[in-house]
């Protein structure tokens, strides 16, 4: 059996990012052999996670990124368990690799993106090693890729939640700036829709209804009720479809004006928003 040195265990600690207890077990385990001791290390990653396959992971950060370009962007969440790792540097700094290597591969999926490939380690593998660092579960829950003529990210609240905003014009200092307003309206207001005609039928349908009731409840003739539940789905769509919306910043303009006075023919094409562990 070789000895194993504090040097050692240093060097395999500066590695891996370990603990010094589980470095110098390692090295014991695989008699000072480097690369059996990182697998032994990952390996002890995938125990952590069969473990902990039971709990929960609602903690973590998300990420927004857009290329230099501005013609893709990516969010993803990486989930924890618990705020003290989500706020760490190396937590942080690790979401933001997967972000980039998201934003440079533009997998399909999750799946793809988890598999793919970072210095020598699939995404997967560099997810058990930091599990086997922190002693948490974690995975990657959400991944959102858009491509567009120009895309604005804004990322909310420490990392708890991140847009993306697809514009059509190309990108200028003022529609940038458009875009990010609309990002951080999308961040407050949350919206289901960009307009009233993305509006899923299902709930056009049910708001309807429900508008039907609430008047007749009221006391209101039945043959008003289908009056007056449109007028109460317009309302709906001012209060929940992105364009239609007051503009959080100056209440006279909705978003669509909001943007129409920024530059000529701006519009938004779509938006993604993930919020942690929604």
């Amino acid at each position: 059996m070789s000895t194993i040195s504090a040097a050692d265990v240093n060097k395999l600690r500066q590695m891996t990012g370990a603990g010094m207890m589980d470095c110098k077990k390692a090295l014991t385990e695989t008699n000072g052999d480097f690369d059996a001791a990182v697998d032994f290390l990952r390996k002890k990653g995938q125990k952590i996670s069969l473990n902990r396959a039971d709990r929960s992971a609602k903690e973590g950060a998300v990420i927004a990124l857009t290329s230099e370009d501005k013609k893709v962007g990516v969010i993803i969440e990486l989930n924890c368990e618990t705020d003290f790792v989500a706020k760490n540097e190396d937590f942080v700094a690790f979401a933001n690799m997967i972000a980039n290597q998201a934003l440079s591969t533009h997998p399909n999926d999750i799946e793809a993106l988890v598999a793919s490939t970072v210095n020598g380690l699939t995404i997967e593998q560099a997810l058990l090693d930091m599990m086997g660092k922190t002693g948490e579960k974690m995975e990657v829950s959400k991944y959102e890729l858009v491509k567009g003529e120009n895309i604005v990210p804004y990322i909310h609240a420490g990392n708890r939640m991140g847009v993306l905003v697809e514009l059509n014009n190309a990108p200028s200092e003022a529609n940038i700036a458009a875009g990010k307003d609309t990002a951080m309206q999308i961040a407050a207001m949350n919206p289901i829709a960009l307009n009233e005609s993305e509006v899923p039928q299902d709930v056009i349908t049910r708001e309807i209804e429900v508008g039907k009731e609430q008047a007749i409840a009221e006391g209101k003739p039945a043959e008003m009720a289908e009056k007056i539940a449109q007028g109460r789905l317009n309302k709906f769509y001012k209060e929940y479809t992105l364009l239609n919306q007051e503009f959080v910043k100056d209440s006279s303009k909705t978003i669509a004006k909001m943007l129409a006075d920024t530059e000529a023919g701006l519009v938004v094409k779509s938006f993604k928003r993930v919020a942690l562990g929604a």
